[in-house]
């Protein structure tokens, strides 16, 4: 899936060169101005892949006298579709949405979800460092199911976006147009937390992690005004705490990388073309 991922960028780049080069080039760019434009809608699905930084697990159980961290603890996504494409439920992998609304020309508002799955990497040496049944302690060890810990119903990041749409030169054609679209908000993270740590499983389930900030760069290409495929890139902070373990709550915060492929359309409230002439006008 990680070479498919790849892929996707020089496909989604050819597509653009050849629906560029089909198009008639005496028509110029200005001559179409109906993507971005104030007062429409868009919706998008698609497929993510995360890539995490190594962060510490902070785990607090007072009534157990502990209070310890397993530090720099290596985690990976669960792509899901790499071995059984057209197999595994659409529900199933890392899947993300998209809905925004163009206030004004060329910039949203949007709210963004991504079902981004996270889980620690079973076979690692781990290193954890605290107080444990009221004692010291600082240890090394290779995990071999003593801390099996996830978010593999969602690390679910929520984001709220302010979006800049930039118009990708002579590519704005009657039928096909690329963009390059800028994003940035804040949000929060409603986790699926499921953990077993020292042989404890906790009460699994859904539950407020806290809080986000991210960025994000989109290329979007349009296709007969209505339909639209984006290559996305993304960088996310989330800071998790209060996460459910056995008789205790655990922290931690690191960063994510995601690439994503999305699927979309377009819902404009306005012909593009009276859209254009009262714009001229103006």
């Amino acid at each position: 899936m990680k070479h498919l991922n790849r892929a996707s960028l020089v496909i989604f780049l050819g597509i653009l060169s050849f629906a560029a080069s089909a198009q008639d080039n005496t028509v110029r760019s200005q001559d179409y101005n109906y993507v971005g434009r104030q007062g429409q809608w868009y919706f998008s699905w698609g497929y993510n892949e995360e890539w995490y930084t190594h962060s510490d697990i902070h785990v607090s159980q007072p009534t157990l006298g502990n209070d310890y961290s397993f530090k720099n603890v290596f985690a990976e996504d669960k792509v899901g579709w790499d071995h059984d494409f057209f197999h595994t439920p659409i529900s199933i992998p890392q899947y993300n949405y998209r809905l925004g609304h163009w206030f004004k020309d060329d910039w949203a508002i949007e709210i963004n979800f991504d079902h981004a799955k996270y889980q620690v990497e079973p076979e690692q040496l781990l290193h954890v460092k605290g107080t444990m049944d009221h004692k010291p302690i600082d240890t090394f060890f290779v995990n071999n199911g003593t801390l099996v810990y996830q978010l593999n119903n969602g690390a679910n990041f929520f984001l709220f976006n302010l979006v800049h749409r930039i118009q990708v030169p002579h590519a704005n054609f009657k039928f096909f147009n690329a963009s390059l679209l800028l994003k940035g908000g804040v949000g929060f993270m409603y986790p699926h937390t499921q953990n077993t740590i020292y042989g404890h499983d906790n009460d699994q389930g859904f539950q407020f992690g806290g809080l986000d900030i991210g960025g994000e760069a989109d290329l979007r290409m349009t296709f007969f005004k209505y339909v639209y495929l984006e290559y996305c890139n993304k960088l996310i902070f989330t800071d998790y705490w209060g996460l459910h373990v056995y008789d205790g709550v655990a922290r931690q915060h690191f960063g994510t990388y995601e690439m994503i492929a999305n699927i979309g359309v377009n819902v404009p409230l306005a012909h593009p073309e009276r859209h254009r002439k009262q714009h001229t006008q103006s």
